[in-house]
């Protein structure tokens, strides 16, 4: 049976934890705030976005854009994109085979975009919302599931974060936490969700009937 599957960006897909604490500790430096990120600080937050994660490490609010912006600039700027999460691709490519693919991502086209091409990702993918798509998250899993024409019963998110959970919750689709991403499995676990897998390899044991 054909699904919808919608997957989560950063920590999903891309193995990009190591170069997100780097990039933060640079521009609290840069801005004058005397924190060292750790992977603690992005299991605290309840929305896994770069301006949620300012606030934790005690940006000011008012300044909170300026953040965001040059976590994304330093990003662009990387020489080679992340890694992807090892034993992904093969899923994918097994997954894209009957199946409609989407990226819902709070980070920039440009970078989702260098590492598709990168990894050789891209002709996997139908659709893909980023930071600069306006709404929620929830409003974009409403919108591709439209856009595809999918019964929410055969939709899938499939996120590490919480507030994909919740977003999946709210949109009526299925919520898939995967534990090697930004958040704990003993946290995804507490938004219960409908699975939670372990593996990349198990994903294909899950949503291939």
């Amino acid at each position: 049976m054909t699904k919808l599957l919608i997957f989560d960006f950063d920590g999903v897909l891309a193995d990009s934890l190591a170069p997100m604490l780097k990039f933060a500790k640079q521009v609290c430096i840069e801005m004058g705030i005397s924190t060292t990120p750790t992977r603690d600080d992005l299991e605290i937050l309840d929305k896994m976005e770069f301006s949620e994660f300012g606030l934790q490490l005690g940006i000011p609010e008012d300044q909170i854009d300026h953040f965001v912006a040059r976590n994304h600039q330093l990003f662009s700027e990387m020489d080679e994109p992340p890694q992807l999460v090892p034993g992904m691709k093969s899923v994918l490519s097994a997954l894209a085979t009957d199946n409609y693919l989407a990226i819902i991502t709070g980070n920039s086209c440009n970078q989702v975009e260098k590492f598709l091409e990168a990894h050789q990702l891209r002709g996997y993918f139908d659709h893909m919302y980023c930071a600069e798509h306006k709404g929620t998250r929830l409003d974009k899993i409403r919108k591709v599931n439209e856009l595809v024409g999918m019964k929410t019963s055969d939709t899938y998110m499939i996120g590490d974060a919480v507030s994909d959970i919740r977003a999946a919750k709210a949109a009526g689709v299925n919520g898939v936490a995967v534990t090697w991403g930004h958040q704990s499995k003993e946290k995804l676990n507490l938004e219960d969700p409908d699975k939670i897998i372990e593996r990349p390899e198990d994903l294909l044991e899950y949503l291939i009937a």
